[in-house]
């Protein structure tokens, strides 16, 4: 099992019973992330602890488990082996045997062929990018408490996010609520309340998956809280402490901004290529190699691709359109599972649960099955939703208590600097 997200995970533990089964698990991280809380900690509400999981303690009952903290670098699909880089005890490589390998590398943000932006603009798909974006938010605080120009001031106070997804609607929200409301009596020479949080979207609208009616009412639920957004307008350009954009039907423009979030398009994790190649498959436009309606790729079933990387065809032979979101890559973990225990093979079906967006304090959509919420109500769904995946009793019950402190008093107590 290459991958211990949330698709490698369920595989791994859905298998746990299975007679005369032993799983290895590889993965170039020791702990699980809970990633759909990484804004958490890049804003200051969750401690990293608090959504990563220590592999070997997750699967600390599971004798028929192995944990390997190593990266795969290479697939022998012919010989069955998987070439692993990255040792923690210094050794160049290894190889380990397989009969059924599993591939779930996930998925990272796209910047549209400029990587180079990445420098300027980091992303939230891991721990080590939600803590440098706490770093950069906090720090612009702190500078502007010492910067006296008044337009360098107002950079620093500028914060801009890319992408008007679930990740980039939470990630604005978050900011604005914490330069508005938690940080606004902390500083003596700066007004926070005087922060701008710009969310920029090609589309024309925010949460693009969701119905119109619950965009609308995100949009206008950002907006109250501070939000300024920038629809049908794309980025052109990022530099150190300027983003380009421009809108459909406009001119382009510079914006002054220390810290840009970027939250807009994925691409498959390079593993997908590496797997195409020695399977003699075949990559879609973002990355993501074609698999079988069960998962396995053509010719092997003894090998299967799930999650973020992967994208899966139809009885018909048309590519699916899954959503890239925990609940997809967990289904498709438990059917691998199922499918690995039984010896079977049948075609995945996605059952969809809906989905989910938190915007601030009190402030959510959801459209579960049908059923649109909003306000409190959907709030208040949102976190039953989200402590119920977290990983672990104790997990749960940090940040449940966490979130109880802060929404009794509006504070943040994670606000610690790394550099």
């Amino acid at each position: 099992m290459i991958g211990g997200g949330f698709g490698g995970l369920q595989v791994v533990r859905g298998l746990r019973r299975a007679a005369g089964v032993e799983v290895t698990l590889v993965d170039r991280q020791n702990f699980h992330l809970f990633q759909p809380l990484a804004y958490q900690v890049a804003t200051g509400g969750l401690s990293s602890a608090e959504i990563a999981s220590p592999l070997r303690r997750v699967l600390r009952h599971q004798a028929n488990a192995r944990v390997v903290l190593a990266e795969a670098t290479g697939f022998d699909l012919g010989s069955r082996e998987v070439t692993l880089d990255k040792l923690p005890n210094g050794a160049a490589s290894m190889t380990i045997p397989y009969d059924v390998l599993v591939v779930a590398g996930g998925s990272a943000y796209s910047y549209f062929g400029h990587d180079d932006w990445a420098e300027f603009a980091p992303e939230l798909k891991s721990l080590q990018g939600a803590l440098a974006l706490r770093s950069r938010i906090l720090s612009a605080f702190e500078a502007a408490e010492l910067e006296a120009d008044p337009g360098r001031r107002a950079a620093w106070l500028t914060f801009v996010v890319v992408g008007a997804g679930p990740t980039g609607v939470e990630m604005a929200g978050q900011i604005a609520e914490l330069a508005h409301d938690t940080l606004r009596h902390d500083y003596r020479a700066v007004d926070t309340s005087h922060a701008r949080v710009l969310l920029v979207e090609a589309a024309d609208r925010v949460l693009g998956t969701f119905p119109p009616s619950l965009s609308r009412r995100a949009a206008r639920s950002l907006e109250k809280i501070g939000v300024t957004l920038a629809l049908d307008t794309t980025v052109v350009d990022l530099a150190d402490g300027t983003i380009d954009v421009q809108p459909r039907n406009g001119e382009r423009s510079t914006i002054a901004a220390r810290t840009v979030v970027w939250a807009a398009g994925v691409t498959a994790s390079p593993l997908a290529a590496l797997l195409a190649d020695a399977a003699g498959g075949e990559v879609d436009r973002v990355g993501r190699i074609l698999v079988e309606p069960d998962l396995t790729l053509p010719g092997r079933p003894e090998v299967f691709a799930l999650g973020d990387m992967a994208a899966v065809r139809s009885a018909g032979g048309e590519v699916q359109r899954l959503p890239g979101v925990a609940p997809v890559a967990m289904q498709e973990g438990r059917h691998v599972a199922r499918s690995i225990g039984s010896g079977t093979s049948k075609p995945f079906r996605y059952r969809d649960k809906g989905n989910l967006a938190t915007i601030g304090r009190s402030h959510a959509v959801a459209d579960v099955k049908g059923v649109q919420l909003w306000g409190f109500a959907a709030w208040v769904t949102w976190l039953a939703v989200h402590l119920a995946y977290l990983i672990g009793f104790e997990n749960r019950l940090l940040v449940l208590t966490r979130w109880t402190f802060s929404y009794l008093t509006r504070g943040r107590t994670a606000r610690v600097i790394h550099h």
